[in-house]
This record gives structure tokens, C-alpha cells and sequence, in this order.
């Protein structure tokens, strides 16, 4: 298979995360793959975002005014109280500006539909795929649609949309990747796994089984991700590029697993991923990745140009 380029939430160092302005960068540099996040609203529709509630740091309330605080979860507003928001800008001084001082704003930008992303970009491109992670939370079940209920709406809008054989469903929560498993298992399923920077969602706790991996034991897989993976009968397994040692890399390949760490923004870093043999990377960067995969001989996906501007 051709590398996965990956733009995650879209393009989101260059355009605002997970927006139709988002996912319109990311064709035009030419992705292999849409990476966004979806949850659902209180009336029930899937929208693509990352944040269980409104992030302050890119959102304006109606009228303008940056948020001042954490929002209102996207659970508990319609789909019309939702999009009054604007989450086309990164507020000034904050630490998500000081990451992406090259994303371009795109005022008036709204949080939007799944079925509107996979119309919209299912019809710019024939061939994009789509990695959709449900943000379901096992410690925070109060802020979401419970896991089956996601996964059922989800793997129904994607199966709405013909996007059956383009789509991967991925998640650190592994009970909605079960339910697809039993329920729906021609989506292909992507594991999520982190095991540093404070958010580890793989180590046994307190003599008892992460609550993220659906019932299985770390322990009883000698605490190894990728043995994890197989046994809950996936086929590609997506770390946190941190964690990706040699190792590790080389277990999951005797495993059989397609290997995709997440999210990588360096030049050196994804040299060193690639030399590793990985089968993709996830980058907020589809830019400097394509240029390293240019540099390095490896075939690009087609950039997808914006649709002209009506007369």
C-alpha cells in the first residue's frame, strides 16, 4: 500500500481544526487521508470536532466574544444552538497559538456535520479516505452519547454516504471499536493508544484493567499495545509517536498490524518514522510531510484544487 499521509482535524496547523475550511487545506496540499474527530449533539446528529465541550481557545460566542472558560458540552446543544458558535480563529496569547502561529483564521467558520464533511469532500476527491475518531470518554461518560450509541450512528452515516470502503473508525475508548467489530465489520477500525505525556490509556491501574481497552488486561498481554490490538482483533494500531520505540514497531509488524503514530509535526521526526518503515504518519502539518516524502522519493497523493468561484 501507498504511505497514509494524514492531515489531522484537516490541516489544523495551517487552517482551524476540523472545519469545511480545514478539510478544503488539507485537499488542496493533496492528503492520502481526512483525519477529524465527531461527537453527536443533543438532537442527535454527529458533528466534526474535537473537544467534548467548546474549546475558549477557538471559540467566539455569538456576537463575538470569546468564550471565557470551558463551553457548553456539544451533548447538551442542538445542532442550530451549536453552530451560532464560530470556531474560525485561535485567541491571541493562548498556548494553542503559541503551537500553530501559521494557521490562517477563517472567520464565521462553524463546527459541521459529518454527513456535510463526507459529502463535501467525497465529492472533491474519489479517492480521500476518511480516519473518524469517536470522542467517547470512559471517565467522563456524562459529556457524551454513550459508546454503542456512537458507534451505531456513526458507522450508519458513514454507510449513508457510500464512504463504506474509504472510512476507518478509530478510538482510544476500544468499546466503540467492539461494537463495530460485532455489529459492523466491513469499517475497518484503527486502535489509539497513548502511554505518555500524562495520558495513559494502556497500563492496568490499581491492579484493575484500563477502562479504555474494552475489557482486556495490559497485564495479561505483557502490558505490550500491540499484542493488545491483535487480541481485540485489529489490524492497524495508532500510538503516540513517543511511544513508538524499535520494539515495539517490530512486534506489531510480526502481529500483522499497519502501524500509523500520531500526530508529528518535524521534519526529523517523521525522517526517522519513515526510515522505521511505519505505514503512514497523522500530522497537523501535511505540508512539511509531503515534503519530506517528496525529498524521500515516495509517492504523493493529488492535491485537490478548490472549486472555482461562481461568475
Amino acid at each position: 500500500m501507498a504511505f497514509d499521509l494524514q492531515g489531522h482535524r484537516g490541516a489544523r496547523g495551517l487552517a482551524p481544526e476540523n472545519t469545511l475550511e480545514g478539510i478544503a487545506r488539507a485537499l488542496a496540499i493533496g492528503v492520502t487521508t481526512l483525519e477529524m474527530d465527531v461527537g453527536m449533539t443533543a438532537d442527535g446528529v454527529l458533528v466534526v470536532s474535537h473537544d467534548p465541550t467548546l474549546n475558549p481557545d477557538i471559540t467566539r460566542a455569538p456576537g463575538g466574544a470569546w468564550l471565557e472558560g470551558s463551553g457548553p458540552a456539544i451533548r447538551s446543544l442542538t445542532l442550530a444552538e451549536l453552530q451560532a458558535y464560530d470556531v474560525g480563529r485561535i485567541r491571541p496569547g493562548t498556548r494553542y497559538a503559541a503551537l500553530f502561529p501559521g494557521q490562517v483564521p477563517a472567520d464565521g467558520a462553524r463546527i459541521p456535520t459529518l454527513a456535510e464533511v463526507l459529502k463535501r469532500a467525497g465529492e472533491a476527491s474519489s479517492s480521500v479516505r476518511f480516519n473518524i475518531e469517536t470522542k467517547v470518554f470512559p471517565d467522563r461518560p456524562e459529556l457524551t452519547a454513550p459508546p454503542e450509541e456512537m458507534a451505531r450512528a456513526l458507522a450508519d452515516a458513514i454507510e449513508a454516504a457510500g464512504m463504506t470502503a474509504r472510512a476507518t473508525v478509530q478510538s482510544f475508548d476500544w468499546r466503540t471499536l467492539a461494537w463495530l467489530r460485532d455489529n459492523r465489520p466491513q469499517i475497518e477500525r484503527s486502535y489509539l493508544t497513548s502511554q505518555s505525556g500524562g495520558h495513559d490509556t494502556v497500563s492496568s491501574r490499581e491492579g484493575r484493567p484500563s477502562p479504555w481497552l474494552a475489557g482486556l488486561d495490559a497485564a495479561a498481554h505483557g502490558g505490550s499495545a500491540p499484542r493488545l490490538v491483535a487480541a481485540a482483533g485489529g489490524r492497524i494500531w495508532s500510538p503516540n509517536h513517543r511511544d513508538l520505540t524499535e520494539e515495539r514497531f517490530k512486534e506489531a509488524k510480526r502481529l500483522g498490524l499497519a502501524v500509523l503514530p500520531w500526530t508529528v509535526n518535524d521534519a526529523p521526526t517523521m525522517e526517522r518514522l519513515i526510515a522505521l518503515e511505519v505505514d503512514g504518519i497523522i500530522t497537523d502539518r501535511p505540508d512539511i510531510l509531503r515534503a519530506v516524502m517528496a525529498r524521500l522519493g515516495l509517492p504523493l497523493p493529488e492535491p485537490v484544487p478548490p472549486p472555482a468561484a461562481s461568475p
